[in-house]
């Protein structure tokens, strides 16, 4: 019902004469029919009975015909009746809430889609990757442990090729000139020559195929480190890398961070090799405060990203994702 068909509305009297009065006709029609059809059978007259056939679908389609015509009458306030202009308050009310609605959506989307920040107290050169509901549901799944360990992997390859994107954006490009099928000339970019992966194995090879999907033709490397069994101090058993790897920038891969002792070893033996601080690029999925300060501390000029910073590590990365938890 709308609000010209309520009591409190001027043209309800005349809304409902109008409604009477239809009514009263309806009904009269239908009586009409139904006495015309029992007299024509009562008394055995087929021609009339057809005729009132005729008659009767005559009538009910009128009978149809004015009903929707009422419908669509009724439906909507006629036109001469004009909605009073809203009051000052009003106006400042509606105002007020668009300028709520306006900041709770900005808000919303800083907190969604914030942009790749430095984190302060790591230095400049330690970043976190965009956090979003997306990025914060992988690392719950992650981390639960009750997680199979085919969901582990599936959502671990994610949360991987997240981090793998992110770390591409901070790879030298070069400007280009192609030609589209059309045959129109397009300037864009592309990767400058000379970028090459390294896994710290074994988890380190979980990140390999995220950076293969993304690029294809990338070559890698290989180190692995170990920690002695009665000292606890990090070594380096084996480590194979491109030739010309001193002119490469390095994507160095390692998943967790739990004090950071791994990742310094690693850098040194690309050190070792002549790659300079800063064309290494860490990418990390998990790090403790304490690694973080660990590695800015030894490396402050090299590029760090990770998608969180927490205080406990899932530490059984490796075995979940390889099976051999």
């Amino acid at each position: 019902m709308t609000y010209w068909q309520s009591p409190d509305s001027p043209h309800f009297l005349s809304y409902l004469a109008h409604a009477v009065i239809s009514s009263t006709i309806l009904w009269s029609m239908y009586l009409f029919l139904v006495a015309s059809r029992v007299t024509c059978w009562k008394y055995k007259l087929m021609a009339q009975w057809r005729t009132s056939l005729y008659i009767s679908d005559f009538i009910l389609l009128t009978t149809a015909i004015m009903g929707t015509m009422s419908e669509v009458v009724t439906s909507r306030p006629p036109a001469f009746e004009k909605k009073s202009a809203p009051s000052q308050g009003e106006k400042h009310k509606s105002t007020c809430q668009d300028q709520q609605n306006s900041q709770s959506f900005e808000k919303h989307e800083l907190n969604i889609e914030a942009p790749l920040q430095p984190t302060e107290c790591f230095g400049p050169f330690f970043r976190l990757i965009p956090s979003s509901g997306q990025v914060k549901e992988l690392q719950t799944i992650i981390r639960d442990k009750n997680t199979s360990r085919s969901d582990f992997k599936f959502y671990a390859d994610r949360l991987i090729r997240l981090v793998v994107e992110e770390g591409l954006n901070q790879l030298p490009y070069s400007d280009c000139t192609i030609t589209t099928p059309t045959g129109c000339q397009y300037k864009g970019l592309q990767f400058v020559k000379g970028n090459c992966g390294v896994s710290i194995v074994r988890s380190g090879e979980a990140m390999e195929q995220g950076l293969r999907s993304c690029c294809r033709s990338i070559r890698l490397g290989k180190i692995l480190v170990e920690s002695d069994l009665d000292t606890h101090e990090a070594k380096v058993v084996y480590a194979k890398f491109p030739e010309d790897i001193s002119q490469r920038k390095v994507l160095l891969m390692y998943p967790i961070m739990s004090s950071g002792n791994t990742v310094i070893k690693a850098v040194n033996v690309l050190q070792e090799h002549a790659v300079e601080e800063e064309n290494i690029i860490l990418l990390n999925l998990f790090s403790t405060p304490a690694a973080a300060r660990t590695i800015t501390s030894a490396f402050p000029k090299m590029n760090i990203l990770t998608s969180e910073v927490h205080p406990v590590a899932p530490n059984h990365f490796g075995q979940k994702y390889f099976g051999t938890d």
